[in-house]
């Protein structure tokens, strides 16, 4: 069973299933999150949507050189979520199925690809704060356990 969060299902509506693939972009204390300016603005974890056909690790290469500028090596799948949410940039009611990575940023290649996007570095502790979506911040949390535990 995939754990849900976020926003309550709109009694009635139909969702389409689109799967995305995420990364949690580790550097020491630090992480590589994704400001996205519209449709609300918003600190999330890089990643993005699958395209019909393709693997989830391309697509997660491709999604995050999109929305960071940045080059990464090793992903390792930590788990998935769901939720159900609109996507006003899409016209689309979506059953987002998020599949979680950790992966090393390797190299910052360019100035992100996609429009209204921004590369931002933050401590973990405060990239907790930041994430606006609860499933990510769920797995950001998990992660900074795991760390504080190591040390």
């Amino acid at each position: 069973m995939i754990r849900r969060y976020g926003e309550p299902l709109v009694a009635g509506q139909t969702y389409r299933i689109r799967p995305g693939a995420y990364a949690i972009l580790a550097l020491g204390n630090d992480v590589l999150l994704t400001h996205q300016a519209a449709p609300t603005p918003e600190f999330q974890l890089p990643g993005g949507g699958i395209d019909p056909g393709e693997h989830p690790i391309p697509a997660l290469y491709r999604e995050v050189l999109e929305e960071t500028g940045w080059s990464i090596a090793n992903p390792k799948r930590l788990g998935a979520f769901r939720r159900f949410t609109y996507m006003p940039e899409y016209d689309l009611w979506a059953e987002k199925l998020c599949s979680i990575y950790l992966a090393r940023p390797v190299r910052s290649l360019s100035a992100p690809l996609e429009a209204g996007h921004t590369a931002v570095w933050a401590s973990i502790k405060d990239a907790v704060d930041l994430i606006g979506n609860e499933g990510d911040k769920a797995f950001l949390k998990a992660f900074w356990r795991q760390l504080s535990q190591r040390a």
